[in-house]
């Protein structure tokens, strides 16, 4: 199956958005598609055997029908020939910058062109027999003519341009700012000479001057056979308006539709760009160690093993082990966390943090696409798409609510005037007014946002959630499933104690030392550790699975492992040993030497976030393949309410299960590849730590980026109090415009109030939205 991902350039009207995404799915050829609205993208899924090339014009044509102002520009896409980076110094206009890049775009010698406003970046992919100065000259041409206070530049001055934070007042269109302004003068004059003659064309003018862009959208869409858009209910309605007379409330709306309208548009671009400030992850380039040389280029252009030079107040740009130097770096991107940390030969460094003091030399151990921050920015950037039940419920609600409300116009319009036997204007001022109600963009824009804010603001605190769907599941989990070893625990295990029979601490030590020394298991290495010393050549050993190690050195014949090892090889007198950790005993030459206690460190906040989770009347289970004693002493420590343990992989799956049989919203919390099949039988999946293992992380509904446990209660504050945010915003929106729609019905209320009733409402439900930020 093959995957397009379209950046949709221009698009600013979550309804259409919407209506894109509905019209490219049910495409012939076309499995799923799936739509960004945030981020602007629209990520199709071809089905099986269908190649990209038979159904790509049919989905650029479907979007161009919808919306004709939309660019869309396939991503991922390998350009056939050079690049060109310019820098439009001065660009301070979306809608200009909007227009430049589709002039670009339209160039015989232009295959592509990508503008980053915020940036001010335009990037063109040329045809291969371009001539780029012939281009460049052509655009700087145009440029001059709509922008003349835009500079251009290209070269390496382009590539060395540190782009300066735009201002927030020039984020609104300065266009859109002057004819609000002309409107509003030539209203107020209207209304002075309400009376004389010239009233009505003033009023006229005023309205051509903010509706004509309404109003020829309204007609082209209509052409389209789309009636039921928010352009043609405002153009009925304030056409409508002028028919019967009311010339000031049919200037007055659309004055006030297009006010909100820029306002809603501002508040978008705000949660954008707060959003965009969070992926600011993203390394630049990379210092690539050539020899003696340095060479500075792409990170994908890296390689695993290459060294990379990072100099103080660099990005890291790929996961790299330090081999040279030491410094601090700052991860709060990545963690959330403000303290930076000690980091020197030996640790490693992770792509998206920042090396703070110290020049360093790193080895890369992993690609770019499989770095930290790539797969930080790919989480974040398509979680936007995983819609939850409330978005798809919106959806499907707006499809049926605007047809409604306007059948419900038509009626309240018509009705009457057959009862009465003739025309009337007051039923239908009272009929459009309805129309001006009826468009759900209060919904359609303020949900998504919500809980794109929502995503957002867990990012910022080092919790990835992938989609609203994972959000709002997790503000109703009523329980939290916890693995032990990596999760509770820090799953670093040492020796805790030594109990000798008949010999000192340190030859019993050494005896278990020298059987340990061929296994790999955990336990096995934290004893080798504690020995700290060389172990003869000539040790014979061979480990006998779930049981422990026999060995034989120096003639003296070595068992190190569980009771049953001793049990099955005659050995007596092992005492039954309680409390938490795991026992290794020790015998030699068939008589009990003893037993040394090798215990996993408790987290310093686990506990802690146990009492927390309680306290929210959320019920907490851990679930563990350690020894029964071993885990009822960690989960005594822990405050748990119940635990299981013993359990292999596939028992913790059934342990899981019958948990969930009760219906409660459960989550589970793991780090391990053997959680990987647990975190995705569970209604929510947690993966701790974000360097942990991938297939976790691939499992799991939500990320926590620290291994810190409290970061679980957070996020599940963080999604309630999203879910509360979009309730307010459903409640609001249609409680204010039901209340409107009967009293409009009833004759209290005028289109002043409608238009509250739509654009007000919408703003409001907007400006909410964007708290979930926070």
């Amino acid at each position: 199956m093959e995957k397009i991902v379209l950046q949709l350039n221009g698009l600013d009207c979550a309804h259409c958005a919407e209506k894109i995404r509905d019209a490219v799915e049910k495409l012939v050829g076309i499995e799923k598609a799936e739509m960004n609205f945030m981020s602007k993208k629209l990520y199709v899924t071809a089905a099986p055997d269908i190649k990209k090339d038979l159904v790509y014009d049919n989905i650029i044509g479907t979007i161009k029908n919808i919306e004709p102002d939309v660019e869309p520009v396939e991503l991922g896409a390998k350009p056939a020939a050079g690049t060109v980076l310019l820098i439009l110094e001065g660009l301070d206009c979306a809608e200009c910058g909007e227009k430049i890049r589709s002039y670009a775009e339209a160039m015989n010698s232009v295959e592509k062109a990508e503008l980053n406003f915020l940036t001010k970046k335009l990037t063109l992919v040329t045809a291969p027999s371009a001539d780029e100065k012939r281009v460049i000259f052509t655009l700087e041409n145009f440029i001059r003519a709509i922008e003349p206070d835009v500079k251009v530049i290209s070269g390496q001055a382009a590539l060395d341009y540190k782009a300066e934070r735009p201002a927030e007042e020039n984020e609104i269109s300065r266009l859109m700012t002057a004819r609000l302004a002309v409107t509003a003068v030539l209203f107020a004059v209207g209304l002075i000479l309400r009376e004389g003659p010239y009233a009505m064309w003033i009023f006229l003018a005023a309205y051509a001057v903010i509706g004509t862009e309404i109003v020829a959208k309204a007609a082209a869409n209509i052409l389209k056979g789309r009636a039921m858009d928010e352009c043609f209910l405002m153009t009925v309605a304030t056409v409508g308006a002028f028919i019967i007379g009311e010339y000031p409330e049919g200037v007055a709306v659309m004055f006030l539709y297009q006010l909100g309208e820029m306002f809603q548009s501002f508040a978008v671009r705000r949660s954008r760009k707060s959003i965009s400030q969070l992926m600011d992850i993203r390394p630049d380039s990379a210092n690539v160690k050539n020899h003696d040389e340095i060479v500075t280029c792409h990170p994908e252009a890296v390689s695993v093993d290459d060294i990379i030079v990072i100099k103080p107040g660099e990005k890291v740009p790929l996961d790299a082990e330090i081999i040279s130097g030491s410094t601090t770096v700052d991860s709060s991107a990545l963690t959330g966390e403000s303290v930076p940390v000690k980091a020197e030969k030996g640790d490693v460094v992770l792509s998206g943090s920042v090396n703070v003091s110290g020049l360093i030399e790193a080895r890369v151990i992993k690609e770019y696409g499989e770095s930290t921050a790539a797969k930080i920015l790919e989480l974040v950037e398509n979680s936007a798409a995983k819609k939850a039940k409330t978005e798809n419920f919106i959806t499907r609600f707006a499809k049926v609510y605007t047809p409604c409300v306007v059948g419900a116009a038509v009626l309240l319009a018509v009705v009457p005037m057959i009862i009465e036997g003739g025309f009337s204007s007051e039923w239908l001022y009272k009929a459009l007014s309805f129309l001006v109600v009826s468009c759900p963009c209060a919904l359609v824009i303020s949900v998504p946002l919500s809980f794109f804010g929502g995503i957002g603001g867990a990012s910022a605190k080092g919790i990835l959630v992938k989609g609203g769907s994972s959000l709002e599941t997790l503000a109703k989990c009523r329980r939290v499933v916890f693995d032990k070893t990596g999760t509770l625990t820090t799953g670093t295990f040492s020796v805790t104690e030594i109990s000798a029979v008949n010999m000192s601490e340190d030859e019993l030590l050494k005896l278990a030392a020298y059987a340990e020394s061929v296994s790999n298991h955990p336990v096995a290495q934290s004893v080798m550790k504690r020995w700290g010393k060389e172990v003869p050549s000539d040790i014979s050993a061979e480990e006998i699975a779930g049981k422990g190690v026999k060995a034989e050195v120096s003639g003296k014949v070595i068992l190190a492992g569980s009771v049953k090892l001793m049990d099955e090889n005659g050995i007596r007198d092992v005492p039954s040993v309680k409390g938490a950790g795991t026992v290794v005993y020790v015998a030699c030459d068939g008589v009990y030497a003893g037993y040394i206690r090798i215990s996993d460190t408790v987290k310093k906040d686990s506990a802690a976030a146990v009492g927390q989770l309680k306290k929210s009347g959320i019920e907490t289970v851990m679930l563990t393949g350690d020894r029964k004693e071993a885990a009822e002493a960690i989960a005594s420590e822990m405050g748990v309410d119940s635990f299981k343990a013993e359990l292999l992989p596939g028992d913790k799956v059934t342990e899981l299960e019958k948990l969930m049989a009760d219906g409660k919203i459960t989550a589970f919390t793991g780090d391990g590849i053997n959680d990987a099949p647990v975190l995705m039988r569970s209604d929510v999946g947690i993966a701790m730590g974000g360097i942990g293992s991938d297939a976790a992380i691939e499992a799991a509904d939500v990320v926590l980026m620290t291994d810190e446990p409290s970061k679980i209660n957070e996020a599940i504050k963080i999604a309630k109090k999203t879910k509360s945010i979009v309730t307010q915003n459903i409640v609001f929106s249609l409680g204010v415009k039901g209340i409107i729609l009967i009293l409009t019905a009833l004759g209290f209320t005028t289109m002043w109030i409608a238009v509250f009733g739509d654009v007000g409402v919408a703003v409001i439900a907007v400006l909410n939205a964007m708290r979930a930020r926070k």
